[in-house]
């Protein structure tokens, strides 16, 4: 190949290139059909935000590599599916971590943190043996490790996601408490109090209550609604807040005090916790002291008169 013909070729790539990226910012830039259309649509009543059906939208296609891809990922996911198990309880993460991702569209991720991991690996092996040829199969069952940690480390990345939203939602919970309270005694009835704290607040408790009326909204018994959040959100306290309110509305007892009492008892809670934490990190800023401080201490204290002993000894 000569070297006009090896010139007029990359010349060509790097014009079909050229094509094909800038066809692709006038596809991006071109405004969508629902932005173009909800001008003339302001009258037309809104979808509840939880009732929307979460499908993308068809005017703007993802890569190819994705689409070609995707058959790929969702048989690793399933096979992942089949020898890890435990649907159900992923499922129940997911919604505990208030995630709108299914239990096959989590799976895939596993599978891209593993390929991930997988390849990040490969690559450093790979570096290391144009240096030092002769270690493929270490660097190999390290690749296969690192995949493993990648899919382990998505798990626990879910697990840290549930942590945090349960922490907001304990934080948020007497505040929010407080002002149910407040509605329910001003004379409000509970299911509008529910609606005026939902629209007032802002935060993960606020969220679940918005969604508690958009089920009520859809037909569903206010009672069975609170259900449905306690199952979501997994807490105790959440749980007698859910019960107490279902019996509120069942009974018609009081529901002001009970309120009340749940947000002291949650205050008194996170209270006892904050103690317990800086107790646990007295006994840990002991360490540092017992093993770095003290020892140079006793260094300091001992070492003069040791080398005086040596001077003084014949």
């Amino acid at each position: 190949m000569t070297l006009a013909l090896t010139g007029a070729l990359l010349g060509l790539a790097a014009g079909a290139g050229a094509v094909i990226a800038a066809d692709r910012v006038r596809t991006l830039r071109r405004p969508p059909l629902e932005s173009r259309v909800a001008p003339y649509l302001r009258d037309l009543p809104q979808v509840h935000r939880w009732l929307r059906p979460d499908v993308p939208p068809s005017d703007s296609p993802g890569p190819a590599a994705v689409a070609l891809l995707k058959p790929l990922l969702e048989r690793a996911a399933v096979a992942l599916g089949d020898l890890v198990g435990g649907a159900a309880a992923l499922r129940r993460k997911l919604e505990r971590a208030g995630s709108h991702l299914t239990v096959e569209q989590f799976r895939i991720s596993q599978v891209v943190w593993g390929i991930g991991g997988f390849v990040a690996c490969t690559a450093l092996g790979i570096l290391a043996s144009l240096r030092s040829p002769g270690h493929a199969l270490g660097w190999l069952l390290l690749s296969f490790v690192a995949g493993c940690l990648g899919v382990i480390a998505r798990e626990q990345r879910l697990s840290d996601q549930v942590r945090r939203r349960e922490e907001r939602i304990l934080a948020e919970f007497p505040t929010v408490a407080d002002l149910l309270a407040l509605s329910v005694a001003a004379g409000e009835g509970a299911t509008a109090a529910l609606d005026r704290v939902a629209r007032s607040c802002h935060g993960e408790l606020a969220l679940e209550l918005d969604r508690v009326l958009a089920d009520t909204r859809a037909g569903m018994p206010v009672s069975v609604a609170l259900d449905a959040l306690s199952r979501r959100t997994g807490l105790p306290v959440v749980a007698r807040f859910a019960e107490g309110f279902a019996v509120a509305l069942e009974r018609g007892t009081p529901l002001a005090d009970v309120l009340h009492a749940q947000a002291s008892d949650v205050r008194e809670a996170g209270r006892r916790n904050l103690i317990e934490a800086g107790a646990r990190r007295e006994v840990a800023m002991m360490i540092p002291v017992v093993f770095l401080v003290l020892p140079v201490t006793v260094v300091f204290a001992f070492w003069p008169g040791l080398i005086g002993l040596r001077l003084v000894a014949p």
